[in-house]
């Protein structure tokens, strides 16, 4: 399985820390976030990757260039201008073949185990979900049945509905089929619109995960976890 990791935004707002630098770029205990993400995987036994890029790109290729140990490949969608993250999946397709594929968002730090994300045959995508934190209180989905669970550890994974009652944060790590973006078209558009067309057919799934995240978008929030991680 591939894995996409979309690092793409213009990281609007980490400014200052980004008027120069790009946001994957920024560094989390002296080590660029990015190459957090780019260890996971590969820990995780992903050894195809798709990165794509646009504001300041040339400086997270040369990096992520530098970081790939023999056996590792990647290559790079490239954006002339950002196009959000359904855009930026679709344009990557080509580079991302006919099978599922992984997705994880660039300005998140988490522990999840990357090794354990599965697609079901008659599913579209699968999502990671995480309690709400507080810069997304009424979080995004809700579980159809919360009684659902993983036979292994007993965690809450099933279909999930619009909110309403228990609801949830997408965390930015998703398992993908292609076939999700079947009548799209080249530009700029988000992926939850896509996620709401699979849920409404009943295609959308996900898992509760209450290990380590964090989204780290803001200067601040990359201040707590330089903080967390120092102490």
């Amino acid at each position: 399985m591939k894995a996409m990791i979309l690092a793409a935004g213009e990281g609007r707002r980490m400014r200052p820390l980004t008027n120069n630098m790009p946001k994957p770029l920024l560094k989390i205990n002296g080590k660029p976030i990015i190459a957090y993400h780019i260890d996971r995987l590969i820990a995780a036994g992903y050894e195809e990757l798709v990165i794509n890029v646009s504001y300041l790109g040339d400086q997270v290729e040369a990096v992520v260039n530098g970081l790939l140990p023999p056996g590792v490949s990647v290559q790079f969608s490239r954006e002339a201008q950002p196009l959000e993250t359904g855009g930026g999946i679709f344009k990557a397709l080509p580079l991302l073949g006919d099978e599922p594929f992984v997705i994880i968002n660039g300005d998140v730090w988490t522990d999840y185990p990357l090794q354990q994300l599965a697609l079901s045959e008659n599913e579209l995508a699968h999502l990671v979900m995480v309690d709400n934190p507080d810069h997304n209180l009424k979080g995004d989905f809700a579980f159809l049945d919360s009684s659902q669970s993983r036979p292994a550890d007993g965690s809450t994974y099933g279909l999930l509905k619009e909110c309403g009652g228990n609801c949830y944060t997408y965390a930015g790590i998703a398992v993908i089929a292609p076939k999700l973006f079947a009548g799209c078209s080249a530009g700029k558009f988000p992926l939850p619109k896509l996620f709401r067309q699979a849920m409404a057919q009943h295609k959308l799934s996900g898992e509760l995960y209450r290990g380590e995240w964090l989204d780290i978008g803001t200067p601040q929030r990359l201040e707590e976890i330089n903080r967390r991680l120092a102490g």
